[in-house]
């Protein structure tokens, strides 16, 4: 079966990876939804995984702003990793690299919460 998002944990921090090439309004709201019950579940450190996104748009940046959010006012953090070309210019653009930590891969983000 195809999974849209798939979680892995590593110790206590959940790597959320968004399988998918464009992630765009019909994603955005499942996402956060997943984004949140991992918050609502108690989990403070979370980073997501976009390697496989060629292209988002501000909807599923939006989600990810309402996470980041809800997660820092719980004291935890949410960082992302992985930006294709489209994408990393998508967060330059809309000066969203300012907002969010990033790193080059899931274990250097992993580690950085510690």
């Amino acid at each position: 079966m195809y999974q849209e998002y798939i979680k892995e944990e590593m110790g206590d921090v959940v790597v959320e990876r968004v399988n998918l090439t464009r992630a765009t309004l019909k994603e955005a709201e499942d996402f956060k939804a997943t984004l949140l019950n991992d918050i609502e579940y108690g989990n403070k450190k979370i980073v997501v995984d976009l390697s496989d996104c060629e292209f988002i748009d501000s909807t599923f940046l939006g989600a990810l702003v309402v996470s980041l959010k809800k997660i820092t006012a719980l004291g935890g953090d949410l960082k992302l990793v992985g930006f294709q070309p489209n994408v990393r210019s998508m967060f330059e653009l809309t000066k969203m690299y300012r907002v969010f930590e990033s790193f080059e891969s899931v274990e250097a983000a992993a580690a950085s919460f510690n």
